[in-house]
């Protein structure tokens, strides 16, 4: 079945404040093998400029990843996913994501394509502060295999 063409557009109300604790970047950064100090240690991340540990680059796909739920889970946009694999993920950042930060997800739809008995479904996420700063801008991309 043809993911809802009428989603392409769409917005959805913010998520709630994210708390972004030290603990978390730490395990996100034991998780994918990352040894920076910056990483683990508010000493070495304040020696290079930021106010506590530093979230590697990848960190927010932990936070959007969830709130992209207000999406896939939408019965109308007629998403399986049981038949999804993840196709793209891309990163645009305006500053990095530290420990303290409270970060506020909005979640839209760019794209919905079909191709060779696929679709494709391109979702952004903007994450901000609370009092509105920019972070970080996510695009993903998923594909919901065809049937055959």
């Amino acid at each position: 079945m043809p993911l809802d063409q009428s989603f392409v557009g769409r917005t959805w109300p913010p998520i709630e404040p994210y708390l972004v604790g030290r603990e978390k970047i730490r395990e996100f950064a034991r998780a994918i093998g990352a040894t920076e100090a910056e990483y683990y240690d508010p000493e070495a991340a304040r020696a290079l400029g930021y106010p506590d540990v530093v979230a590697p680059p990848t960190f927010p796909v932990a936070i959007t990843m969830s709130a992209s739920r207000q999406i896939v889970s939408d019965p109308e946009l007629g998403l399986d996913y049981s038949r999804v694999v993840h196709g793209d993920q891309k990163f645009v950042y305006t500053r990095p994501v530290v420990a303290g930060d409270a970060l506020v997800c909005v979640n839209s739809v760019d794209e919905i394509l079909s191709r060779g008995g696929h679709e494709f479904i391109t979702t952004r996420t903007e994450v901000t502060t609370e009092a509105g700063e920019p972070v970080v801008t996510v695009w993903s991309k998923l594909v919901q295999r065809g049937e055959h």
